[in-house]
Order: C-alpha cells, then sequence, then structure tokens
C-alpha cells in the first residue's frame, strides 16, 4: 500500500471511531453500522486492510447464519481470539465495524449476505465457506434463488484453495459446491424443500428419497448429480462423525439448530483443527442469537421470541412453538428489510393451534388475518405487538415474528420491563 492509501486508511479508521461513539453517545443506535459505512466511504479497500491476512471463515446461507456464526466463534474461542459480527450486520459495512472493533484478534468469524459473498471473499480471501441453504427470500429485495446459486458457485470457483463446509441435504447449496476441490459434506437437514424440485444446472427433476435425492437428468459433462455421501450427519441421537458419534445437547430449540451446529462443529474441527469435543461443548453454551429464543417478563406474562423472515424460517419456527403455551402472538411488518410482498404467507402451512389463544399483530396484521382465516385458526386480530401480548391469557406467551416486527417488539418489550422495574 502506497502513502496516499495508509493516509485514507488511517482517516477512515478515524472517522469510523467517532461516528460510532457518536451514534452509541446519543442512543441513535449500537454503532455497528454507521461506522462501517463511513470508513468504507473514506476507503473502498479498507475491508481488506482490516482483515489483514488473518485466518477467517464466511458463513451464509438464507437462514441460520447467525445462530451458526455465533457457535462457530465460541468454538473458535476456545483457541484462538475472535473477530466477529455477532450483531447479525452481515453487509460490508456491518463487516467493516466488525474487523474494526477487533483489529487485534488472531481469527475471523463472519456472517455474510448471499449476495454480498463474492465480494467479501475476494476482499479478505477466506479459509473456509460454510454453506448452510437456499430457499426463496424476500424476492423483491433478494431476488431469484437460481441467480444467488450461480454468484455463489462463481465465488467458489473463483477461490480454489478455500475449504468448503456444505449441506448435502440441500440441493441448491450441493450444486454451489458440487465441484469444489476442498468440500467436507454435512447432513444437516433440508427442513424445507419448496424450492428445490429441480436442478439447479440442468433443471431436472430432483427425486427424493429417505435418505437421498437425486436429479434425473445428467449433468452437462455425464455425471449424475446426486446427493453427496457425508462426512458429518446430524440426528436425534447426536453427531455421527469420524465413525462415532457424540451428543449434541443444545440450549437452542428445534432441529434446525443441531443442523447448525452440525455444521459450525465441522468447520472448526475440519478448517481450523479444534477438538470435535472442544466444539461441541462451545455450541452447547450458545443460548442467545441476538434476542432470538430469548424470554423476557412483562406483567403477568413469561414471553419467548421467535424470529422468523421467509418461508422456510417460518416453517421451522412454527415447529419450536410450545403448543402447551397460554398464548401465542404473531405479529408481520411489511418494511424494505422484510420484503414489502408479502404473498410468502401462503407458501407457510400455519398449523392448528387447537385451543391456544392466537393473535394477529404487527403492520401488515390485515394480511396475517385473512390467511389465518384460511388455515381455519381461530384468531383476534390486535395490531400493536405489545398490547397483543397483554390481551393473551396470563402465562406463557410465544411470539413468532419477523424481521422489523421481532426489532421492534424486543425493544418495546424491554422499555415496558424497564418501566415496571422503575415503578417496583
Amino acid at each position: 500500500m502506497g502513502v496516499l492509501g495508509k493516509a485514507r486508511t488511517a482517516v477512515a479508521k478515524t472517522a469510523a471511531k467517532a461516528a460510532t461513539y457518536a451514534s452509541r453517545a446519543t442512543g441513535r443506535g449500537a454503532g455497528g453500522m454507521i461506522g462501517g459505512l463511513i470508513a468504507g466511504a473514506i476507503d473502498p479497500h479498507i475491508m481488506g486492510e482490516l482483515a489483514g491476512g488473518r485466518p477467517s471463515v464466511l458463513v451464509t446461507g438464507t437462514n441460520g447464519k447467525s445462530t451458526t456464526t455465533r457457535m462457530l466463534a465460541a468454538a473458535l474461542r476456545t483457541r484462538y481470539t475472535v473477530a466477529t459480527n455477532d450483531g447479525g450486520d452481515n453487509m460490508d459495512a456491518g463487516i467493516i465495524s466488525a474487523l474494526l472493533a477487533s483489529p487485534d484478534a488472531s481469527h475471523i468469524v463472519l456472517e455474510v449476505d448471499e449476495l454480498h459473498v463474492p465480494h467479501v471473499a475476494d476482499n479478505i480471501t477466506p479459509q473456509a465457506l460454510v454453506l448452510l441453504n437456499l430457499s426463496r427470500d424476500q424476492l423483491d429485495r433478494v431476488g431469484e434463488i437460481n441467480k444467488i446459486e450461480r454468484a455463489l458457485r462463481g465465488a467458489v470457483e473463483a477461490h480454489p484453495d478455500m475449504l468448503i463446509i456444505a449441506n448435502c441435504d440441500d440441493v441448491l447449496m450441493t450444486s454451489v459446491a458440487y465441484d469444489a476441490k476442498n468440500v467436507i459434506w454435512v447432513s444437516a437437514g433440508a427442513g424445507w424443500l419448496g424450492d428445490s424440485v429441480t436442478c439447479p444446472r440442468t433443471g431436472g427433476h430432483v427425486v427424493r428419497t429417505a435418505d437421498d435425492w437425486y436429479a434425473v437428468k445428467k449433468l452437462e459433462d455425464g455425471r449424475d448429480f446426486r446427493r453427496p455421501t457425508p462426512s458429518y450427519t446430524v440426528t436425534d441421537a447426536g453427531l455421527e462423525a469420524n465413525g462415532g458419534i457424540g451428543k449434541l445437547e443444545l440450549a437452542l430449540p428445534g432441529r434446525a439448530n443441531r443442523g447448525n451446529a452440525a455444521q459450525a462443529i465441522a468447520a472448526a474441527v475440519e478448517a481450523f483443527d479444534i477438538p470435535q469435543a472442544d466444539a461441541t461443548r462451545a455450541c452447547e453454551t450458545v443460548d442467545d442469537v441476538a434476542g432470538r429464543y430469548s424470554t423476557v417478563r412483562l406483567d403477568d406474562h413469561e414471553i419467548r421470541l421467535l424470529l422468523a423472515k421467509n418461508p422456510a424460517g417460518w416453517q421451522e419456527a412454527l415447529s419450536m412453538v410450545d403448543r402447551t403455551a397460554d398464548g401465542v402472538v404473531i405479529a408481520v411488518n411489511g418494511q424494505v428489510a422484510d420484503g414489502v410482498d408479502l404473498s410468502w404467507l401462503w407458501d407457510v402451512k400455519f398449523e392448528d393451534f387447537d385451543r391456544i389463544a392466537v393473535k394477529a399483530a404487527g403492520e401488515r396484521g390485515t394480511d396475517l388475518a385473512v390467511r389465518l382465516v384460511y388455515a381455519d385458526i381461530s384468531h383476534e386480530l390486535i395490531p400493536d405487538p405489545l398490547d397483543a401480548i397483554r390481551a393473551c391469557p396470563p402465562g406463557r406467551v410465544e411470539v413468532l415474528a419477523n424481521y422489523t416486527a421481532f426489532r421492534d417488539l424486543r425493544k418495546a418489550l424491554l422499555r415496558a420491563a424497564n418501566q415496571e422495574d422503575n415503578n417496583a
């Protein structure tokens, strides 16, 4: 780097620190984005400079990025110091901010938005890439998933020495990694199959059996496109790997999180030589991911918060709902970060909640209420999520919310809880 480049980087760092401090001091935010935005605007090459060639790993996929990143960072911390964007800010600004915050960490673990993986990889040359899953997200914001698959495949091709840890149960992610020179296959599960019924390379139909899948049409070079044999397999009993099976007793609920843990453990073991037992124990300590799965008390309610952002995520979150709870609140917004198009609501199989008091809430609560009518779920429309929680019977309340509804409700709950404490 020349003198001018070094000077630009120094100015960018100084300006970023000042902006982050001002954001926190004025209460406008946690500073996880503003510093990175300013630093990136001043010095377009700062991401690579901040990474500095340190061993790094990227985690990407439609669902589970934050959880897997948190688990993988915990595993690496058993041996190393780690820079990570554990606040979930997974685009350029958030990544730059995370690197600015931990300049002396020995290793880097980054959650990266699927569309940003190619240029992030070009900037920091990661040692490993974790591929979780690909399914339809907010189409009006993210775009069509086969385009994302091709972009990720290009990133893998551009970095042939990068170790790939890929979910072989996901057809699209398998396609991304199918030709990789260095790949570790993990059977992490695939709960949502609606977006992987055809081969992304040939368009041929994909046939599934209990523990296998294959495309009926061969690839252009004559090879079969079929589920690879995994080196790691998550089961109800634990994690099968290297000829044995180890217990996997997570604090987080749901089979999807067991799959996330399996890929985090595989990445820690295969890319960074962390003993499997140590990596597993570290994953088991993760009990909260940016407020997801957390429990909050308000009045006479004990509230558990679940985040869901797309059909696959909603289907998984619905499977986690405690059917013995005293109430269920489902909150949906339609802001840019959520995707303005809520037609995906009709793709989610909403289950019968029996005699649980169900409340439809959020800025797009009416859209949700219409969907619940067709799902034959008895419910009440209460637009304000906080009011909806208070309208539930005393006791345990399960709350499912999409991105901005979750964010805003969590803030409102914390404010309300603090007011209760101050009035006590």
